[in-house]
């Protein structure tokens, strides 16, 4: 399985994915999932992957051949004039891959499902975030939603809703994204080390961090202890707090 989180607030965008790639207990793989492409001045891109890694392996095969061996008339992530006509370009390739094999893979018993999610910004443009699904259909990210989530969503979801708005600075993005990480690492076998980060402040195109997270990362463990160790505290003060008022109701 995977996790990848991506989030955009009006000051940046922040990318985070695992590696870990599993078919079966006995079968555990490490699959980089995170792909990115920069020109400074001009575009900064970053593709997140989850699903049926035949498939997104074909996909993003393809659009790093169409950028290698560019052909007239075929817009790639490198010469395309938007951030939407990027998204239009990884549904495109989406599609044709899934046209290609999806037969094949569903005879064999296998699911085809994949999706991706690719953001970034262009020059002259709006930094913008999308959800590419199996059909090579997407939505967008807004004010509303400013993060997305591929994989095994559900541990990490509850620390974004709390946090994440369209006005959380990168560094307070970067850290929650660590931890909703954190949270799905200690509840999913499915998901493992090491984790690759992204990091892209408004305006800048260009990567400001763009990095890989070991096991033994320092700064990784301090922030995974720290959380852990806020939450075992925050829940005795909680705890504290239901006693007192279960004496208080006693004593009336």
């Amino acid at each position: 399985m995977t996790y990848c989180v991506a989030l955009k607030t009006n000051a940046g965008m922040v990318f985070l994915s695992d590696t870990r790639t599993n078919a079966g207990v006995d079968n555990i793989s490490k699959y980089k999932k995170m792909f990115t492409w920069e020109v400074p001045g001009d575009r900064v891109i970053t593709m997140m992957t989850a699903g049926n890694l035949a498939v997104t392996q074909a996909v993003i095969s393809l659009l790093q051949e169409n950028i290698d061996k560019p052909q007239e008339g075929i817009d790639t992530l490198l010469n395309a004039d938007s951030m939407f006509r990027i998204a239009e370009i990884v549904g495109d390739a989406m599609r044709v891959i899934q046209n290609r094999y999806g037969r094949n893979i569903a005879q064999a018993g296998e699911s085809t499902l994949s999706s991706i999610i690719v953001g970034g910004q262009r020059a002259g443009g709006e930094m913008r975030l999308f959800y590419v699904y199996s059909a090579g259909n997407f939505i967008e990210a807004g004010e509303d939603t400013p993060f997305f989530q591929i994989g095994e969503h559900k541990y990490g979801k509850p620390i974004l809703d709390r946090v994440i708005t369209v006005d959380t600075p990168v560094d307070v993005c970067v850290t929650a994204a660590l931890l909703s990480m954190d949270s799905t690492l200690r509840s999913n076998l499915s998901v493992g080390m090491p984790l690759d980060l992204s990091v892209v402040a408004r305006d800048e195109l260009r990567f400001a961090q763009k990095r890989r997270i070991d096991d033994h990362d320092p700064d990784y463990l301090a922030l995974s202890d720290a959380w852990s160790n806020s939450l075992r505290n925050a829940f005795l003060e909680m705890a504290q707090l239901s006693i007192s008022q279960s004496d208080q109701g006693t004593m009336s």
